[in-house]
């Protein structure tokens, strides 16, 4: 019997998942749905999903895993709304930040029997500069060369946490095993900071004095850099993330805003060998990160491949088999 999977969301992460799950001949049947009707169309022409259900309910009643690849804006919301209608034993990830957050809202709002681990993906390094969004962003190889850090929280059963490993491994990336709290703070400054950042040069230059003619001008540099705070499918979300990780994000920007009034003092000095040293650091740091990041050396410790075609035979013994026997061990 296939396994059901289904996917909630079907933007480039969500969209990506089944295209990896498709190309690696994993058995299972793939279900999407997206609140935007012609979002979901275009996931499945595209191959991402074998069958669409626009009743959210709906698509997830007989699923055994189900990834919510929403805005953190949406995702308590979605919980609430299909708590009732998983299935014994079904296993339910995200992709959103704010890991503790998320995580605290599943312990509140799923069933005794459900469980809830937090996936956060890193993207393949040859996509890192590409500006396509949603559907059109999504790759089959979207994860591969990348990790996927995993949060699972106290007391999940192992053959959960062992399946959920195996899920990572099987869309093509490395599974890291992280802290939320550590997880947290990571990703406010890898990727709420410079959204946040990219807002704020918005902020100062969109509307004010020279705009009308600086529009007009404004070249690569101002659209790399403002692009960042097109990476959340909206502004609410990106302005929860903030407030979730509000610690941390008050924290780094009084780092970020500190670097930046050291390199105003430089400029206003007029000492041209502190700002060049200064931007020349930066640079290299960037250059460094960068290169790293390509050659991923930290992959080259993977285990041993998953056998994607057995992947749903392992689902269905799981659910059928070894799921009640971990829950009375739990409650011994």
């Amino acid at each position: 019997m296939s396994v059901q999977i289904t996917i909630v969301g079907l933007g480039q992460i969500g969209s990506s998942i089944g295209l990896a799950l498709k190309t690696h001949n994993v058995d299972v049947q793939r279900v999407g749905h997206d609140k935007d009707p012609q979002a979901a169309k275009e996931a499945q022409r595209a191959g991402a999903v074998d069958d669409v259900k626009y009743n959210l309910p709906a698509s997830i009643r007989e699923a055994k895993i189900v990834i919510l690849a929403l805005p953190l804006a949406e995702m308590r919301e979605t919980l609430k709304t299909i708590a009732s209608d998983l299935g014994e034993g079904t296993l339910v990830l995200d992709t959103a930040p704010a890991k503790a957050t998320v995580a605290a809202w599943a312990q509140d709002l799923l069933p005794p029997g459900r469980f809830y681990i937090g996936l956060t993906p890193a993207i393949n390094p040859g996509y890192l500069h590409e500006t396509e969004f949603g559907v059109r962003a999504a790759r089959a190889d979207l994860f591969e060369k990348g990790l996927m850090v995993v949060n699972a929280p106290r007391g999940t059963p192992a053959n959960v946490f062992n399946l959920a490993m195996e899920f990572v491994s099987l869309l093509g990336a490395m599974p890291l095993l992280m802290d939320t709290a550590e997880a947290d703070g990571i990703f406010s400054a890898m990727h709420v900071l410079p959204q946040l950042a990219a807002a704020a040069l918005l902020d100062t230059t969109v509307d004010k004095p020279g705009w009308q003619e600086a529009r007009k001008l404004a070249g690569r540099p101002y659209a790399t850099v403002t692009a960042g705070a097109a990476y959340h499918d909206d502004m609410r979300s990106l302005g929860e993330s903030a407030l979730e990780n509000r610690e941390n994000i008050v924290r780094l920007l009084n780092a970020y805003i500190t670097s930046l009034i050291d390199l105003r003092d430089d400029i206003e000095a007029n000492d041209l060998q502190a700002v060049t040293r200064r931007l020349g650091e930066a640079w290299k740091g960037r250059s460094r990160w960068f290169d790293e990041r390509s050659a991923a050396d930290w992959l080259k410790s993977e285990g041993p491949p998953i056998d994607a075609p057995s992947f749903g035979e392992r689902v269905n013994q799981m659910f059928f088999g070894g799921m009640i026997t971990d829950r009375q061990r739990q409650r011994k």
